[in-house]
């Protein structure tokens, strides 16, 4: 699989769409209380109010109940409805096409024109369309006095919901035509920045290996010398020649190993190509960090009741291997990893014994370069562009990941779940 070949979806980024809605829910707020407190205008205060109350709702739900720091194209879609469903509704109330801030109405199909996918544009463009045409024919009066003086033809009401069609239109289709552009220039720029990255890395690891093979020679031809003298001295001895035996085929492999990596050193790794189970992903994950760390890992496989294989992806091994390699750099002693596993879905949980996360990030996890503000935090280093690839790898591959700190273990803890649906047919 190639890299981020599963990952070409479409996503809002959660932080500046949520400010953006508190922008225009302030807005909305000082219009409303102004008009009728200060001007004393006359219209429905508290219906504008409950409309108001929806929009501060859904924001609400994106912060505290949606986790994950990227919006789909589904939810976008869902969230910008609801943006056009409040703002057509105060409009409504408010005068119809008649009042001016009718314009506003536009924005949400605007907004995501060149972020959510052509299907979802068309879709919020045709509502918007649909919200304008029915607020020309069917709205409340606007807020009195305005209304006992506003009398224009029909020919200029009926020409302000063409014009914003038509602006609508016109916006929506520059907004997908020049971001489409920009996607295939950048996916262009990181394919050409990939391909001499790779060309860069096979160049030095062809250097590496056939220095190590050249340096490694010697003292493996010594191991295999002794280990064949040993096996003659100590042949009676059936325990002892079997380890020994054991000894002589690692060498032999080591040998073979660094051959192969001399003469084709771009040779791809086993591990990445094989289609594997989650839990023999794990214990080749826990494998690789045992190696080169004195930290001791527990995996729990107790719950573990789906075996079926998952086809290679690069993007889940170093998404796992992102959040595992944090828990084993941040922990005191141990690190915890349990798989619980059923015909609905998969779900990896990692724990470490260490200080957990600094309270003053848990809210913004999965924003990259994060820096906690506390004194005793401060000269803690990878916080941020660690937690930020591992997250927006496993969430582009249909996984829901959540951070806190384990009420069990004191240490940081990571949630990581898929439905078995999604994460079967990447």
């Amino acid at each position: 699989m190639k890299f981020f070949e599963t990952s070409k979806q479409y996503s809002l980024k959660k932080s500046i769409y949520i400010n953006l809605r508190w922008i225009g829910i302030i807005g909305q707020l000082i219009s409303v209380y102004l008009v009728y407190f200060y001007f004393d205008f006359d219209f429905d205060f508290i219906s504008s109010n409950l409309f108001i109350f929806l929009g501060i709702i859904s924001n609400l739900y994106l912060i505290f109940i949606y986790k994950k720091t990227q919006l789909t194209d589904r939810s976008a879609f869902i969230h910008l409805l609801i943006d056009i469903i409040q703002l057509s509704g105060l409009i409504y109330l408010t005068g119809g096409v008649k009042n001016p801030f009718i314009i506003f109405l536009i924005i949400p199909s605007v907004f995501a024109s060149s972020n959510l996918s052509f299907r979802t544009n068309s879709l919020l463009v045709l509502l918007t369309t649909l919200t304008i045409l029915l607020l020309t024919f069917v709205s409340k009066d606007l807020p009195g006095p305005l209304a006992d003086h506003f009398h224009v033809s029909n020919y200029y009401i009926y020409a302000i919901p063409l014009s914003l069609i038509i602006a609508l239109l016109f916006l929506n289709y520059f907004a997908i035509i020049f971001g489409a552009e920009s996607k295939l220039r950048k996916d262009a720029l990181n394919k050409m920045e990939e391909i001499m990255a790779k060309e860069h890395e096979m160049l030095s690891l062809g250097g590496q290996a056939a220095a190590a093979a050249h340096s490694l020679g010697t003292p493996l031809s010594t191991i295999k010398i002794i280990t064949q003298e040993l096996s003659k001295q100590l042949k009676d001895q059936k325990d002892v020649s079997q380890d020994i035996e054991l000894l002589a085929s690692q060498v032999q492999r080591c040998n073979e190993i660094l051959k192969k990596l001399s003469l084709n050193p771009d040779q791809e790794d086993e591990f990445i190509d094989e289609d594997l189970s989650m839990r023999e992903y794990l214990r080749q994950i826990i494998s690789s960090f045992k190696e080169t760390s004195k930290k001791e890992f527990s995996l729990n496989l107790e719950q573990d009741l789906n075996s079926k294989k998952i086809y290679r992806s690069i993007e889940i091994v170093y998404g796992l291997r992102n959040f595992i390699g944090n828990a084993n750099k941040f922990c005191k002693s141990k690190v915890f990893i349990s798989l619980k596993s059923d015909n609905n879905f998969t779900e990896i949980t990692i724990e470490d014994d260490g200080d957990g996360y600094p309270n003053d990030i848990l809210s913004k996890i999965g924003e990259p370069y994060l820096k906690s503000l506390r004194p005793s935090d401060k000269d803690k280093t990878g916080l941020g562009l660690g937690l930020f690839i591992g997250k927006t790898l496993l969430e582009k591959n249909f996984a829901t990941v959540n951070c806190w700190n384990s009420q069990t273990r004191n240490g940081a803890e990571v949630t990581i779940k898929w439905r078995n649906k999604d994460l079967f047919n990447l």
